[in-house]
């Protein structure tokens, strides 16, 4: 091999390493899925048309923490007065709970919560938190906040689950209770719980009563129902296994970290589940239950537009659905951008959105558009591309009064933002803000040019 052609060699390997790694001419296999067809928005990259416009917001982050080098998993709940709380672990699911607050729309996050509870200190999974409104009305709401007690490696854990109530507002929680640990017989390890809590009905009526899921290492889900004595503690029924009649699609994919989305926005008669399928050798399963979750139609799956992860959605004020998932891809677009090392059949586009109705999901259809929230860049990646860092989601949503939505997630946002080893990338928590009628402009522009 001559000289010439030797540096030729050698420049060419160091670029493609740095731009994202070797690709192969021919594609690896296990790519077993299909592609979305619908439109996808990038909001990492802002087009010059819109700078300076009203739309620029849609591509400014807002840093929520970054602290640490890796800050994951938060969830969110917004307060009567306006003002947002972000919960998440101080480490990836274990670790103390920590919590910022934003009292300006999800612009800054300045302020957190003092006098915290001593025992969310030891929390073990990732915290989530729920607003429980109360149908007499009279009883103040409750915000509930709960925390599994899973088996992480060489760390004993007492198993069951924790939560811990809040009467007024966040001011002040009570200690973690924990519910159905192993000293009191029962031989459950929870992980992410409650991935999902839904308020139910009796007799078409809602109820003082919320249905929560979460599932376990051998990818058994479970729910429990919540309630409330006279004296305003929380019950928790025995957890059931709520998914035995479709064992093998449930163990086939790895059933977890299920949504539950409620029909006619969120007051109908009808709940949809969807799901992460953990083994990625399917889409993530879409099953509706019409007796308040007692029963669930033949799961199937989702349409590519909805695969993913930790599903959380919110409604917005015209009715549709913001979804908010880590994008799972396994169909010709993610096998022709894969590395040498996806012959695991997927890659993934980061932190995305999806925007559709509860009648796409009902009729499986793919929705109206997808929002690609920001990049999440790999180590060695410097500008954002399809291929995204995978870790990521868990995002906390909330819908303001005039329709925007402030949804914070985590991953690693800052080609430039270095973790302490002075290599790899740090992993932040970050906020958006996105109002659907501006993306809707965006998304008209996008097929004006076509």
């Amino acid at each position: 091999m001559n000289r010439t052609l030797c540096i030729i060699l050698i420049v060419t390997g160091i670029i493609l390493i740095a731009t994202g790694g070797f690709f192969l001419t021919k594609k690896p296999d296990g790519f077993t899925g299909s592609d979305y067809t619908i439109p996808e928005i990038d909001l990492s990259v802002m087009p010059e048309e819109y700078r300076g416009t009203d739309l620029e917001y849609l591509y400014e982050l807002s840093v929520v923490d970054n602290s640490r080098d890796y800050m994951a998993h938060p969830d969110s709940v917004l307060l009567k007065n306006g003002t947002i709380l972000t919960f998440y672990p101080a480490g990836h699911g274990k670790g103390a709970v920590q919590n910022k607050i934003s009292t300006d729309e999800g612009k800054t996050w300045t302020d957190e919560l003092t006098d915290t509870p001593k025992s969310w200190e030891s929390s073990l999974e990732t915290p989530t938190v729920y607003r429980l409104t109360f149908t007499d009305g009279k009883t103040p709401d409750k915000l509930i906040m709960i925390s599994a007690n899973s088996k992480w490696p060489d760390m004993e854990t007492p198993g069951g689950f924790n939560c811990s109530v809040s009467t007024d507002e966040g001011e002040t929680w009570t200690e973690f209770e924990r519910f159905y640990d192993y000293e009191s017989g029962y031989n459950l390890t929870p992980i992410v719980a409650m991935s999902s809590l839904t308020q139910l009905k009796e007799n078409g009526e809602f109820t003082d009563k919320w249905m929560g899921l979460f599932h376990d290492s051998e990818f058994y889900n479970y729910k429990t129902i919540l309630t409330f004595d006279e004296e305003g503690n929380p019950q928790w029924s025995k957890p059931e296994k709520y998914f035995s009649a479709y064992r093998a699609a449930e163990l086939a994919s790895n059933m977890c970290e299920v949504e539950v989305i409620r029909s006619d926005m969120g007051k109908g008669d009808e709940l949809c589940l969807i799901t992460r399928s953990n083994s990625k050798k399917m889409n993530s399963l879409i099953s509706f239950s019409n007796d308040e979750g007692k029963t669930w139609s033949r799961p199937v799956e989702a349409p590519a537009a909805l695969n993913g992860e930790r599903h959380k959605a919110e409604y917005t004020p015209d009715g549709r659905l913001f979804i908010t998932f880590r994008s799972i891809e396994r169909g010709e677009k993610a096998r022709d951008n894969a590395t040498r090392k996806d012959t695991r059949g997927w890659i993934s586009e980061g932190l995305v959105a999806w925007v559709g109705t509860y009648d796409d999901l009902k009729n499986g259809s793919e929705g109206q558009y997808r929002i690609k929230i920001a990049h999440i860049y790999n180590d060695n990646q410097r500008t954002p591309r399809y291929y995204a860092n995978s870790d990521t989601g868990y995002c906390g949503n909330v819908v303001l009064e005039d329709g925007t939505i402030v949804t914070s997630g985590y991953g690693k946002y800052d080609p430039e933002l270095k973790a302490s080893d002075g290599k790899t990338l740090k992993t932040s928590i970050c906020s958006k803000r996105i109002n659907l009628k501006d993306t809707d402009r965006i998304l008209a522009d996008i097929l004006s040019k076509k």
